[in-house]
């Protein structure tokens, strides 16, 4: 449906033009002064170069069109008393979002050093893009926002995951024609197959086409209607088009394809939840047209500007050294009339806010923008109903991420009412041995059906999509919004959504400092399929470099941890879903496992972080220990417990202390994470001077990068993934990657002072258990007897 400026019916009364219109230059007037002035804020005498910031900063061509979208959300929410939410995908428009708060009283309630006069404008403009102030994009600090904004190409996904299991929300999702050239935006149109209409909110699309980026024409802008309409009806929406650069057309043909919008949703809500109807709707999408930096000036220096690249950000570059500069912006921001917009005191006029709600319905102040708020604690059933049982370490095995479905499922059933708990994950929930949620909510799904399917539902709270920029978006959305989740992801490709969690991370990290923010559900990663056990799949499948990624991160918001068997990860699992404000990064296997503690043993290692285990070495308590073996990961730790078993058999007079390391940050010095030891504590488990082999899941210099301020530093010798990798047996990976017992045994051998002499033909066994490992797999397929049936003896 095209609604343009010329034919659009006249659904406005005069009044509500004036008024709209009124409320929309009052936004633009604010969102210029931020952008230039630090005085003068109602223009009472003649602008003057010293009331012009030094350092203009923001973005000015997209702000107008943020404002017109934000200034007609106002009139539907008030007319139709909606809960809505608005995603701005242009976040780097921040001064637009800030302007609509301080119009509204969002702004003043949340900072009321902010006051809605002239004085408190005067503070909302210097502050914007200055030392000590706040951010030019949309940020944490922006009241109504959940997201920043910076690095494009969420949005969509993010108002997705805000509306999942809100039946009651519209989400607005403004985007970017510049940000619609993205994959992850690109992909993330597909998340209507997967709203489900009953349960589910409503997303309402706003393409925001004004032509450029900040130095080139935009694809979707250039593209005629007709295709952009093909593309975007195959996408499964049916667009209503508002074009046009007359601000009282535009009003007009806005106000009516906005209520056309929120009609058709309602009427699809409607057939779902009333009458029934199962098949897929059509959303619609609304496809707003307006000129780059429309109302800004048309020609700077004799160039254009307006409705080009060049009006992205400060059009007026020179203000404060050159008066014909000066002269133009007075009279850009004349030609708002200020005077019609603010009393003599500096607040809005009556009539700028006559379409504005009230309450927590106005999108500065709605709680689905503090999710915290909204957030209840999660239903957890006792690890116990799930532990395995364990006699004795090392006798059985399980798969430990088949065990943690089994929790799963629970937590999805008891959530199964208040729907407020999502697992996400790329089409690998199955795969990653999680499949046991089936039984309490299959895979969300709108799209056609097939007999050979299987657990789909059109009212599943399970979500795979073969996009981890998709699954990452949604589960952000869903918990800035209030709710609880878990991403499933193989180890080596979670680096898919790198920068997505580095934008996520810093976001925890702002709201703490905000203290009206109330904390969210933390995000939570299981990393499995990992790098020692993608033998079948080869070197494309073998990374553990995630972990390195996150622990460069603010140490207040970041977690990993290494549960080496199927209990360990049931503490750490209850323990990350009853998190606030963190990332969590649980790396865990989904092959058979060795269980080696019980439950109770578990949960006081895993709240240790790391701890000497006594049953696995030689230490009688009467002497210290020759050589400390340690281990982080379910791999390496069986490695290491392999390895000291080869020493207590053939180095017997060896004293022996094995180290396993659940939480990696403990390794930190103390005040460099709050999780870390103090070097008393880490002297102790470690030693001070004695050598010692640390087996460990990821690549190696990340342990030392750790621990390189530790005082036995000097003796630590760390093994790990050294990039090393093929399609071959998962004992080979570890030989591979020297990594594996015999190694191990080795590297105590040779840094045991005295051993290299006394234990030569213990060292020449082991090297020769390497050689032989060699040949036996190239010539039948499979690992050693001696590995593959190894179990621990202790």
């Amino acid at each position: 449906m095209s609604v343009d400026t010329q034919q659009a019916p006249p659904g406005l009364t005069d009044e509500e033009l004036a008024g709209l219109d009124a409320h929309w230059r009052a936004a633009n007037y604010l969102s210029v002064g931020q952008i230039y002035l630090m005085a003068n804020p109602l223009l009472t005498e003649p602008l003057r170069p010293e009331h012009i910031k030094p350092r203009l900063l923001g973005h000015w061509g997209t702000s107008p069109g943020l404002n017109l979208v934000h200034t007609h959300l106002n009139r539907v929410i008030k007319a139709r008393e909606l809960d809505a939410l608005c995603i701005w995908g242009p976040g780097h428009g921040g001064p637009a979002v800030l302007a609509n708060s301080w119009l509204e009283g969002s702004y003043t309630e949340t900072y009321p050093d902010i006051t809605r006069d002239a004085a408190g404008m005067a503070r909302l403009f210097k502050q914007f893009s200055f030392p000590g102030g706040v951010p030019s994009h949309v940020a944490p600090e922006t009241p109504g926002s959940i997201h920043e904004g910076g690095e494009l190409g969420y949005s969509l996904s993010h108002a997705y995951g805000a509306a999942f299991d809100n039946p009651g929300l519209v989400v607005a999702c403004v985007i970017g024609d510049g940000e619609a050239e993205t994959g992850p935006l690109a992909t993330s149109w597909h998340s209507n197959k997967f709203l489900d209409p009953v349960n589910d909110g409503a997303v309402l699309p706003i393409l925001h086409l004004n032509g450029y980026k900040i130095a080139n024409p935009t694809v979707l802008a250039r593209l005629p209607e007709a295709e952009l309409d093909e593309l975007l009806r195959g996408y499964g929406h049916d667009p209503i088009h508002v074009t046009g650069d007359d601000p009282a057309a535009v009003h007009r043909a806005m106000a009516h394809a906005l209520d056309t919008a929120l009609d058709r949703i309602a009427a699809v809500q409607r057939a779902a939840r009333r009458d029934g109807l199962t098949g897929r709707p059509r959303w619609p999408v609304i496809v707003l047209r307006t000129p780059k930096g429309w109302t800004g000036p048309a020609e700077v220096d004799g160039v254009p500007v307006e409705g080009t690249w060049r009006a992205h950000q400060v059009p007026l570059s020179a203000v404060r050294t050159d008066p014909e500069h000066l002269r133009q912006l007075e009279r850009w921001l004349r030609s708002y009339r200020p005077e019609e917009l603010f009393d003599e005191r500096g607040a809005p006029r009556p009539a700028v806010l006559a379409a504005v709600p009230e309450g927590a319905r106005r999108l500065g102040s709605t709680p689905f923008a503090n999710g915290g708020l909204l957030l209840r604690e999660l239903p957890l059933p006792p690890l116990e109903k799930y532990a395995v049982p364990v006699d004795a370490p090392g006798t059985r095995t399980h798969e430990p991420t088949r065990i943690l479905g089994d929790l799963l499922r629970d937590v999805m059933d008891a959530t199964a009412d208040r729907r407020d708990f999502r697992l996400v994950g790329p089409d690998e929930t199955a795969s990653n041995r999680l499949q046991a949620v089936y039984a309490a909510s299959g895979k969300a799904w709108q799209g056609g059906t097939l007999p050979v399917d299987e657990d789909l539902d059109r009212h599943g709270r399970v979500m795979e999509i073969l996009s981890e920029h998709t699954c990452q978006g949604w589960l952000e959305g869903y918990l800035l919004t209030g709710r609880h989740g878990l991403f499933s992801c193989y180890e080596a490709f979670v680096h898919i959504v790198d920068s997505m969690v580095n934008q996520h991370v810093k976001w925890l990290r702002v709201t703490r400092r905000l203290p009206w923010r109330a904390p969210i559900a933390s995000l939570n990663y299981l990393l499995t399929s990992h790098v020692w056990r993608q033998d079948h799949n080869g070197f494309s499948h073998q990374d553990p470099g995630f972990v390195d990624h996150i622990l460069n991160k603010s140490p207040e918001a970041v977690r990993v941890y290494l549960p080496p068997d199927a209990n360990t990860l049931l503490s750490v699992a209850d323990h990350v879903l009853r998190s606030k404000d963190y990332v969590n990064v649980v790396v865990a296997g989904k092959q058979p496992c060795f269980d080696w503690l019980s439950m109770e043993e578990a949960r006081v290692h895993c709240a240790r972080g790391a701890g000497v285990w006594d049953w696995a070495g030689t230490e009688d308590g009467t002497r210290e220990p020759d050589v400390v073996l340690a281990c982080a990961g379910d791999v390496p730790t069986q490695e290491v417990l392999a390895a000291a078993q080869l020493v207590r058999r053939h180095l017997p007079d060896l004293v022996v202390r094995v180290v396993n390391v659940v939480d990696i940050a403990r390794l930190l010095p103390s005040g460099e994470h709050p999780h870390a030891m103090s070097d008393f504590e880490y002297d102790g488990l470690f030693t001070s001077d004695k050598p010692v082999v640390f087996a460990y899941h990821g690549y190696p210099w990340l342990i030392h990068r750790l621990t390189y301020r530790r005082t036995g530093h000097e003796h630590l010798h760390v093994r790990g993934y050294k990039e090393i990798g093929t399609t071959t047996t998962p004992f080979d990976m570890v030989v591979a990657n020297d990594m594996d017992r015999y190694r191990l045994v080795m590297d105590v051998i040779d840094r045991v002072p005295g051993l290299a002499v006394r234990a030569a033909a213990v060292r020449q066994r082991m090297a020769d258990a390497r050689l032989r490992h060699h040949d036996w797999i190239r010539e039948h397929g499979v690992d050693l007897p001696e590995v593959a049936d190894w179990a621990w003896d202790g």
